[in-house]
């Protein structure tokens, strides 16, 4: 019986794709490959029942998987490894075709970016002139709650891959899709710190919920960024005169 149904869950996804199965057979499915001779039914309902979502179950760490009845080690490494294989296609598949001036398929690019991460990282996104993607770097890895820049580092990675533009990135594990007052302290002095050698931060987007905040996109704290291009280029037309 077991054996008909995983024959008629494969068919389904061979013939209809991974949007014809509900959640639950996407895990059922996936499980198949790591528990080969039980039904897996059960399992991937008990797993939804304590991670609530599938993108949840798919963004939890495999010790938290293993505390789910039924779940052993080669299946929470299967399903961390699932969302870590799609940030992998995701990145590769975008090659040099990113920009920053196609902004919602920017910050689409950069929320793949973050998928399955547990602890809060930081990335810089090294851009040229007309905005186009050069490199995407790893800059910082902290906690589940907490992250830490340094500014060498920072200046560092930016001289390193020749950037006239920068884009930060951090994601909130366990936060809301918004800049805490340590995000916009950080913010300003990243700026001041690029402006000090003519790199532009164009933009500090904030990760979480499967959501991207964007820092410069939003009334409230796009003046971090405005203004202190606009003292610059000032400055510039001053020493020319």
């Amino acid at each position: 019986m077991h054996e008909d149904h995983r024959q008629r869950l494969r068919a389904l996804f061979r013939s209809a794709g991974l949007d014809s199965l509900q959640p639950h057979n996407v895990l059922e499915l996936l499980l198949f490959y790591s528990i080969p001779r039980r039904d897996t039914n059960d399992i991937a309902h008990r797993l939804l029942d304590h991670f609530g979502t599938l993108v949840n179950v798919l963004d939890a760490a495999p010790e938290e998987l293993c505390t789910v009845e039924g779940v052993g080690e080669a299946s929470a490494t299967l399903i961390s490894f699932t969302a870590q294989l799609a940030r992998r296609y995701l990145a590769e598949q975008s090659g040099e075709k990113i920009s920053f001036h196609s902004s919602k398929e920017f910050q689409k690019y950069v929320l793949s970016q973050f998928l399955g991460e547990k602890n809060e990282i930081t990335y810089l996104y090294c851009l040229d002139n007309a905005g186009q993607l050069l490199r995407q770097c790893k800059v910082s890895l902290g906690t589940k709650y907490s992250v830490s820049l340094d500014n060498r580092t920072l200046l560092e990675t930016a001289f390193h891959h020749n950037a006239t533009r920068v884009v930060l990135a951090h994601n909130h594990p366990s936060g809301l899709c918004a800049p805490s007052p340590e995000d916009v302290r950080r913010t300003e002095e990243a700026v001041k710190l690029y402006n000090e050698v003519d790199i532009r931060l164009l933009d500090h987007l904030i990760i979480a919920e499967g959501k991207c905040f964007s820092m410069a996109g939003h009334p409230n704290f796009r003046r971090i960024f405005v203004s202190k291009v606009i003292s610059i280029e000032r400055q510039k037309a001053a020493d020319v005169t």
